[in-house]
């Protein structure tokens, strides 16, 4: 079963081996700690999918099987570490691995025992459940660490519960949270957290973070990764749900304009339709979306995006978005078609119905 801090189709952040293209991060958190100014609480922030909870897990390993440096000794001060990485076989690592570390606490979205469904928010009393974990675990003297995944998951009640904590951190204990969107955050936890910042993948990084979660992307990788936007987590979604075999046929569909294939729209539309697809529907209108901020940037810039992420796409963004103001009108109606969209899906319109109206009402989009 998925957890609220996993990806559908990846291992959980604790089983993954291998944290890829984050080296400056990882630097950023070992330099710190070869000084001696690991901060009590910490801030990963980052778009979905790029490795912010494998950070996090990896962090809370090394800090939970890294014994402190009480003195330099006969020999000196032992090397700093260079790498997060532990032995697997390591006894915190084994414990981590089977959800049985007394010295970790993970919080995520728990389940409302009243209805047995996952709550919307991280709630208060999660919050609160940390003043146990800190005083039931305080006597062995050890570290302790906490990960929140995710911090912008939290209601009003639990942000200042967190913040309490924050203002009077436990001794020797760290917390990590995990942000997709920082600024929603209360600023006063911002500002007393230290803040890491994770970047976006590269198509290298990217393929060897997709083969780890288990998807061979192969030649695909560079189409994965630009449609993405750099998420591994995206990227491995869009694998499994076949978006870009998706994207392809949109590409296909608009580069006939101003000829609108109905016949094709149409099989489009009841693919998306059928039973069980509701989250390739839902991606298919995430696609629609990129496909025209795609042609509203090749319009303003005056060219294409370097790296194709379909068959003829650089030819058809050209030939449909040849001046910035073509790129607005798309703009405009991306706007228009997404709105259409959310409120047809609001309603419950039939889904094979709105799919192929969001279609004809992008045909219809005028760009001179």
């Amino acid at each position: 079963m998925t957890t609220p801090d996993q990806i559908d189709g990846a291992p959980h952040p604790r089983e993954t081996a291998q944290l890829f293209g984050q080296s400056a991060a990882e630097k950023t958190f070992l330099e710190a700690y070869a000084t001696g100014r690991v901060h009590h609480a910490w801030l990963l922030t980052g778009p979905r999918g790029i490795g912010k909870a494998t950070l996090a897990w990896s962090i809370a390993r090394f800090l939970l099987a890294t014994p402190p440096v009480e003195d330099d000794g006969l020999f000196g001060a032992p090397p700093p570490p260079e790498t997060l990485a532990i032995d697997p076989e390591h006894p915190v690592a084994r414990r981590i691995a089977a959800g049985a570390e007394p010295g970790l606490k993970a919080i995520t979205r728990s389940e409302n025992e009243k209805t047995g469904r996952l709550r919307d928010v991280i709630s208060v009393e999660d919050i609160r459940a940390l003043a146990g974990f800190f005083q039931l675990s305080a006597a062995d003297g050890g570290r302790r660490v906490v990960i929140v995944d995710a911090a912008d998951e939290m209601n009003p009640q639990a942000a200042n519960a967190l913040l309490k904590m924050l203002e009077e951190p436990p001794d020797r204990a760290t917390l990590l949270l995990v942000s997709h969107q920082p600024s929603g955050l209360l600023p006063t936890i911002r500002s007393r957290c230290r803040v890491l910042r994770l970047s976006t993948l590269g198509p290298q990084d990217m393929s060897r973070a997709l083969k780890q979660a288990g998807a061979e992307p192969g030649s695909e990788t560079a189409a994965l990764s630009e449609l993405s936007g750099g998420s591994v987590g995206a990227a491995l979604r869009l694998s499994l749900l076949g978006g870009l075999d998706t994207y392809a046929e949109l590409v296909r569909l608009v580069s006939a304009l101003p000829q609108f294939d109905r016949a094709r729209a149409v099989k489009l539309a009841e693919a998306a339709a059928a039973r069980g697809a509701e989250d390739k529907r839902i991606l298919l209108f995430e696609l629609l979306d990129l496909l025209m901020a795609r042609l509203a940037r090749t319009g303003a810039a005056g060219h294409a995006p370097q790296i194709e992420a379909a068959p003829h796409e650089t030819e058809t963004l050209l030939r449909l978005a040849p001046t910035p103001a073509a790129g607005r009108a798309w703009a405009q109606s991306a706007q228009e078609t997404a709105a259409r969209a959310r409120h047809g899906l609001a309603v419950n319109l039939d889904p094979a119905a709105l799919v192929l109206d969001t279609l004809i009402k992008i045909s219809q989009t005028r760009t001179g």
